[in-house]
């Protein structure tokens, strides 16, 4: 038991994984040496992370995820049930890839990945985007983008707050009709109005 963070017994981490304060790390996870997992977070069971990932502060990664090297989570972003990342474009059984080929993916602060979608490495998905459930992610994300198919698609835009925004017969802005924070929209570019 470690008195800055929670693992369950059943957890492996090896020496040299950097945790933060107050992170929970439920059953059968496995944390590499040299992972970096930030404050509050919550890895649900089955988990792994590689040592060369990087994850942000209050994160919640589902369970059956694993966090693959060169895979980076900013603060506050949602992994859910058996999403998965890659990290190597083109893997053969018999060829072994160095760490050189590998891909870096990048999941900007506040972005929600639903369950089952899968994220080619590669890519950065926008802060505030949100990806559907069972969804296919082959290039980047912009922002507070809805996405969803497979291979996905922008469908519509988010609110941080998670709500979606209308910008239908609107002049470029519209204000969220639960948090009423603002944005603006130019072509394929939303951002908050502060």
């Amino acid at each position: 038991m470690n008195d800055k963070y929670f693992a369950h017994e059943s957890a492996y981490i090896d020496d040299g994984a950097i945790i933060g304060k107050g992170t929970k790390i439920w059953h059968f996870c496995h944390i590499m040496s040299g992972a970096q997992i930030g404050e509050n977070c919550v890895l649900g069971q089955n988990v792994f992370v590689g040592g060369k990932a990087k994850i942000g502060n209050n994160v919640h990664i589902q369970n059956n995820v694993a966090v693959y090297d060169l895979v980076i989570l900013e603060d506050n972003v949602f992994c859910g049930p058996s999403m998965v990342f890659t990290n190597v474009i083109n893997p053969r059984s018999e060829i072994r890839r160095n760490i050189d080929e590998y891909r870096p993916t990048l999941i900007k602060q506040g972005a929600t990945i639903g369950a089952n979608a899968t994220i080619v490495c590669g890519h950065t998905i926008g802060q505030y985007a949100f990806i559907g459930a069972g969804s296919v992610v082959t290039k980047d994300i912009p922002d507070y983008a809805l996405v969803y198919g497979n291979a996905g698609k922008i469908a519509g835009w988010m609110c941080r707050c998670g709500e979606r925004l209308d910008f239908e017969g609107c002049n470029g802005v519209v204000k969220c009709n639960k948090c009423n924070d603002r944005y603006e929209k130019q072509e394929q570019i939303v951002r908050l109005i502060i």
